[in-house]
Formats: C-alpha cells, sequence, structure tokens
C-alpha cells in the first residue's frame, strides 16, 4: 500500500521562521498555507526536492497542543503517499485503525502506528525543488520492533520479503527496514529497537515509542553543509566522510534530528551493498 516517504510534520512556534530555514538548508519553497481543524493547527507546506514538509502552529486544542505541550515542538508525524487514498482508508478500516479524513489526506493517531502519528496522502510526482531529491526514511523508535513490523506488515499493507535487518552495536539498536519500493527506491520506515543507553535508547526512555527523526537524499551533502555553515548550524559528518552524509543537529533544523545521504549511498545497509557505491 505505501509507495514513498512523501513528507513529515513539525510543530513549530512560528511556520514563517521555519519555511526560511528550510529554503536556507535544502532549497524548499513554500507551496501552500491552510487550516487542519482535525490537527488543531494553521499549516504552511513547503516542497524540498520532490517531497514536502508540513509546518504546524497550534491553532486550537487537539493532539499538536498535547504533544507542544509534553515536547515543546518538534518531529510529530511521517507522512506516506499512496496510489488510492479510498483503498488505503479501507484497508486500514478492515484492520481496525481509527483515522481521520481532511483535505483530502487520513490521519491516524499515534496509538494506530506505535507512537508514530501518520499522515496518508495521494501519491504526486511534483517537479523536484532545492538541494535535496526526496527525503526517503523515517526512523519509528519502539520497544519491540517484532511485534511493530508485524503490525504495519498488516496495516499498511507492506511485503516483509522486501524487509532488511538492520542492527548497529555503537548507536546500540536493532530492527528492520521495511523497504517499500525496493529496488526501485530506497523509501521505508526504519524500526529500531534500542539495546543500550546511547541516543536513541535515552530518547526511547524519554517519551518511548515514537518517532525519532527522517532522512533524505541529495546528490551533493556537502552544498548542504556550506548552507549550514553559513547559518551556524551544528551537523555530524559520516565516519566516512561528509561527501556520504551526515546529521544535522536539533539546533539546526527546528528541534529535529535530520540525516542527510549522498544519493545511492545508503544501498550499503540496505540490501545492495554493490549499488551503494
Amino acid at each position: 500500500m505505501l509507495k514513498r516517504v512523501d513528507r513529515v510534520q513539525i510543530v513549530v512556534r512560528d511556520r514563517d521562521e521555519a519555511a526560511r530555514a528550510a529554503g536556507e538548508i535544502f532549497g524548499a519553497e513554500v507551496v501552500g498555507s491552510d487550516a487542519l481543524r482535525t490537527l488543531g493547527v494553521k499549516r504552511t507546506t513547503v516542497r524540498a526536492g520532490v517531497s514536502t514538509i508540513e509546518f504546524l502552529e497550534i491553532d486550537g486544542p487537539g493532539p499538536v497542543a498535547n504533544f507542544a505541550a509534553r515536547w515543546g515542538g518538534g518531529l510529530y508525524a511521517a507522512g506516506f503517499a499512496v496510489e488510492d487514498v479510498d483503498q488505503a482508508a479501507a484497508r486500514l478500516t478492515d484492520n481496525g485503525v481509527r483515522f481521520e479524513r481532511a483535505a483530502g489526506q487520513l490521519f491516524l493517531d499515534a496509538a494506530a502506528t506505535c507512537g508514530m502519528p501518520t499522515v496518508i496522502s495521494a501519491l504526486r510526482n511534483p517537479a523536484p525543488v532545492g538541494a535535496i531529491k526526496w527525503l526517503y526514511e523515517v526512523t519509528n523508535v519502539v520497544a519491540d520492533w517484532r511485534a511493530t513490523a508485524e503490525r504495519y506488515t498488516r496495516i499498511f499493507g507492506l511485503d516483509p520479503a522486501k524487509y532488511v535487518p538492520i542492527e548497529h552495536d555503537e548507536f546500540g539498536y536493532t530492527g528492520t527496514l521495511t523497504m517499500f519500493d525496493a529496488p526501485a527506491r530506497l523509501d521505508r520506515i526504519e524500526i529500531s529497537q534500542p539495546t543500550k543507553a546511547a541516543a536513541m535508547g535515552r530518547f526511547h526512555r524519554r517519551r518511548g515509542d515514537s518517532l525519532y527523526m527522517f532522512y533524505v537524499e541529495t546528490a551533493d551533502v556537502e552544498a548542504i553543509a556550506a548552507r549550514l555553515w553559513e547559518r551556524g548550524g551544528r551537523f555530524t559528518p559520516r565516519k566516512e566522510g561528509l561527501r556520504d552524509g551526515m546529521w544535522l543537529h536539533p539546533t539546526a533544523f527546528c528541534g529535529v534530528l535530520v540525516g542527510v545521504s549522498r544519493t545511492d549511498v545508503a544501498w550499503r545497509w540496505s540490501g545492495d551493498p554493490a549499488r551503494g557505491r
């Protein structure tokens, strides 16, 4: 059912400031502004590459206000594209998943998706904008990766034969990559279960099952690093070098941890190492 990681939603105090940051870092452009009563927010939508970032500003009671009251802001929801929203709604209903419809999208509560609020949208093929190609991964940190993978297989209609196991001793996690469209694309949910008290483990200890970060792909990591440098934004290069990727510190972009990968490099740990040249 899921075809693409097509967006994330980020809770911010100032949508205009957040949109400027996305423009200066990723070359994103504003493509819309509206209000979502189902979330109790005003929303500014920007396009980055062919993907979307939605900045949410509280405009009344609701799940986003509850999130902000507890955590202050930051990464709120993951968004996925499907070919047919009505068919997706029917599958979710058949599996007992509650959701709300608004603005042509389906909004799933975090209780339905292991601490990862989710928005389902129709698949689009917009013209790319800016310095990245697309979003390709969201990371869902959980207490039981196997149970989460089984749930997502069922409710999202994913193919477990495409899943790729993951384990990282230094960062302290184990889990799986739920590859949606391999070998064509890298899009996936990374389901990670912490194995020790590293950064991810500490995050999970505070928040429980939740959305942790997202990744983008670009042809030129160093160009984005230069944009960050101009803004005074903090980032950490991959051990293999900045050419291959980096992580943006949450202070650099709206309180969100963001991974940046060079084109195709993530195939090294995603089932096709030779492709990750």
